[in-house]
């Protein structure tokens, strides 16, 4: 069996989040990491290779980082502060960055995930209730669907950017 850090969609991810400007390194996790294998260190995403569990979840923490200003993402190391308007961007992010990246949204979603609710966000996503959206507006990364139409603009789940310029 392939250890989930092995696997090509794993090198794809490292590669897009590292092409968008988050640094990517390897190295220790601690073992009290929010997700195994992976946490947020010196402004990115530190990975440890043997105790990554999910390709996916590099997806929904790079969102983090991309929520934050570019002030923000300079000072982040370790967990960040709980912020549910973040959370949810986070998870519309990652669903726009698995279907940029033509992967299944079920890489992101996988059944371990989003304390047993990600069947449900799965299911909300493809029937195109996107939940989170309002947020990417509010900071510049992607637009709803009316304000898309207004502005003559690409709607969600189309990014406009993949990284918060400012605060």
């Amino acid at each position: 069996m392939t250890a989930p850090f092995d696997l090509p969609v794993t090198a794809q991810i490292i590669e897009f989040v590292r092409a968008i400007g988050l640094p990517v390194e390897l190295g220790e996790v601690p073992h009290d990491a929010f997700l195994p294998g992976i946490c947020i260190a010196h402004s990115g995403l530190r990975i440890d290779p043997a105790r990554m569990l999910y390709p996916g979840d590099l997806l929904h923490e790079a969102g983090h980082l991309a929520m934050l200003s570019a002030e923000q993402r300079g000072l982040s190391d370790g967990r960040l502060p709980v912020d549910g308007g973040q959370e949810m961007g986070a998870i519309a992010w990652s669903y726009a960055a698995a279907l940029h990246l033509g992967l299944d949204a079920c890489v992101v979603f996988h059944d371990d995930g989003y304390k047993g609710d990600a069947g449900s966000l799965l299911d909300n996503f493809r029937q195109g209730y996107y939940l989170g959206v309002p947020y990417l507006q509010w900071i510049g990364l992607s637009w709803e669907a009316n304000q898309a139409a207004a502005r003559g603009e690409r709607a969600y789940p189309h990014m406009q950017r993949w990284l918060r310029v400012s605060d």
